[in-house]
């Protein structure tokens, strides 16, 4: 349940009629699977929901005209055995899963949100003493000054950490970690992209519930890591309002934090709803300030967050959970998800490159920031897959490429690291080639999201998914400057071993993946990412 979501719209005066339509139709999207009588996101692929909860009662619960045809990643047909578009087959028995939860935290969304996180802090999360988190850079901008003076004022005592590293390193979290020992606060705030985020989630969880054992990599994602999750009943972790400056990542919404592995070259993270912020306080306006490549990679990170969690592995196709208390925090694709993902895509297609290409586009900013929200929630519960999972090696593995807008790595946190490919970027580089080869375990569905990107699918072929939703995400990629694929950030077709051997560890991204894959098949993908387009 989101205890609280404020807002503070319409924005610029529009009327509160007017921005729903801007949303994105979020007004039909609410008119859910079940409940009602449309499965309402679905726009020309959609027909009539025979009723009754989302995928229960036995009933054949059929959003998409197209599903019956549709061939399963199972190699089963949905018409001859009754699947819905989440993969339950009452009529043969179900031996996967068969509940979803929906965590979310609190929100607050809006114009100024900043000026209300002091009492936030200090009325409803009883925060004396505050760790504020931040980088060098957020640290110099009006916004940040905005939410230091907010926290004084409401009687707050704050210490200010603002040595965090852009693409955070095991050191850089770890310095952190000290930083938040010493300090001894009762509460923490982050001000910055996901990065600050992130490194405050690790500051707030290994001082609060330090793991037994006294080994970092023992929260980490298996297998790098040992994957344990932290007993926060016994040890209580202090609260965390994490404060947005960027359209992207999610990680204010998420019990996410991702990092660069120095000793095995590769990115990594922790996934534990403990660290999920108690609060996120999301004020469009600091988006103004960012790079338009800044704008572009977290806009596309927004929109991979929203493709991957769509077309993922249905919730019901993983093992049922032994308890409530061991249900993984990447569940799969769930019918309230994808409600949020595909209200995020049509945001993102109306107006990633409007905020990328004018500066002075503010609405456009405001309306992405408000997808990121969206996404962020949607994949913080369903989950990402191939293109993300890929990712963490492109990033991971890059030798000199450092693009504008953003900081080259530099001290002795970095450890080896010289250039740098933000995660957003890392992220769509594989992304058309990771859809088409994802497209035929669900096809209705990649068609779906290309249809909901601004892609004509009348008359189009599931065989042909892979292929127009690819289109379309070059078609973006081209229009904002992202490179021309892996080429244009350094790799070329002697780097795909080793980009296969780093991706490989991922394995639960790579499980959520709708189609499953080989080492063989990612040496595949890589390969069709090298180049999209002749230059």
């Amino acid at each position: 349940q989101t205890h609280s979501t404020s807002t503070a719209l319409p924005l610029r005066g529009q009327s509160t009629e007017m921005m729903l339509g801007r949303y994105g139709g979020i007004e039909q999207a609410l008119a859910g699977c079940g409940a009602l009588k449309r499965w309402a996101c679905g726009g020309g692929l959609s027909t009539a929901v025979v009723g009754g909860a989302p995928c229960g009662g036995g009933q054949l619960h059929q959003s998409d005209g197209a599903t019956a045809t549709a061939v399963r990643s199972t190699g089963t047909q949905a018409g001859t055995a009754s699947l819905c578009r989440h993969g339950v087959a009452r009529a043969a028995g179900v031996t996967g899963e068969t509940v979803f939860e929906i965590d979310a935290n609190r929100i607050k969304f809006g114009v100024n949100a900043l000026r209300e996180v002091g009492v936030a802090a200090t009325h409803t999360f009883r925060m004396q003493r505050v760790a504020l988190f931040t980088d060098t850079h957020i640290a110099q901008l009006p916004f940040f000054d905005t939410v230091l003076e907010s926290l004084r004022a409401a009687g707050a005592d704050v210490v200010v950490y603002d040595e965090v590293l852009v693409e955070p390193t095991d050191r850089s979290f770890e310095s952190a970690i000290r930083f938040a020992r010493e300090t001894a606060a009762d509460g923490f705030v982050s001000v910055g992209g996901g990065s600050v985020i992130d490194t405050c989630k690790a500051a707030q969880l290994y001082t609060g519930c330090p793991p037994p054992s006294g080994d970092f990599l023992e929260y980490v994602n298996a297998p790098i890591g040992g994957g344990a999750q932290p007993n926060v009943e016994h040890s209580p972790l202090r609260p965390h309002i994490a404060c947005p400056t960027t359209a992207g990542t999610g990680s204010e919404v998420t019990g996410i934090a991702i990092f660069d592995l120095l000793a095995q070259h590769v990115k990594t993270g922790i996934a534990t709803r403990a660290i999920r912020p108690s609060m996120a306080v999301i004020d469009p306006v600091v988006t103004d300030t960012l790079h338009p490549m800044v704008t572009a990679c977290t806009g596309f990170d927004v929109l991979a967050h929203a493709i991957e969690s769509f077309t993922a592995a249905p919730y019901t196709t993983k093992p049922p959970s032994e308890s409530p208390y061991t249900r993984p925090l990447s569940q799969g694709s769930n019918p309230w998800a994808d409600i949020g993902c595909l209200a995020a895509m049509r945001l993102i297609a109306d107006n990633l490159e409007a905020a990328v290409t004018d500066p002075s586009n503010a609405e456009a900013r405001y309306q992405m920031m408000f997808a990121a929200m969206l996404a962020g929630i949607s994949f913080g519960n369903a989950g990402v897959h191939l293109p993300h999972a890929m990712s963490y090696a492109v990033a991971g593995l890059v030798d000199d490429y450092c693009p504008a807008g953003y900081p080259r790595p530099t001290g002795a946190d970095a450890g080896h690291l010289r250039g740098l490919v933000p995660h957003g970027m890392a992220v769509v580089l594989n992304c058309p080639a990771a859809f088409r080869y994802t497209a035929s375990a669900c096809p209705e569905k990649h068609l779906q999201a290309a249809e909901a990107l601004g892609a004509d699918v009348i008359g189009v072929s599931l065989d042909d998914a892979g292929n127009v939703l690819a289109e379309r995400m070059l078609a973006l990629m081209r229009a904002t400057g992202i490179p021309n694929g892996l080429a244009g950030v350094g790799y070329h077709e002697p780097n795909i071993p080793d980009l296969v051997a780093g991706t490989w560890p991922q394995q639960r991204l790579l499980q959520n993946s709708p189609k499953p894959v080989s080492q063989a098949d990612l040496a595949t993908v890589f390969g069709d990412a090298i180049q999209y387009w002749k230059e």
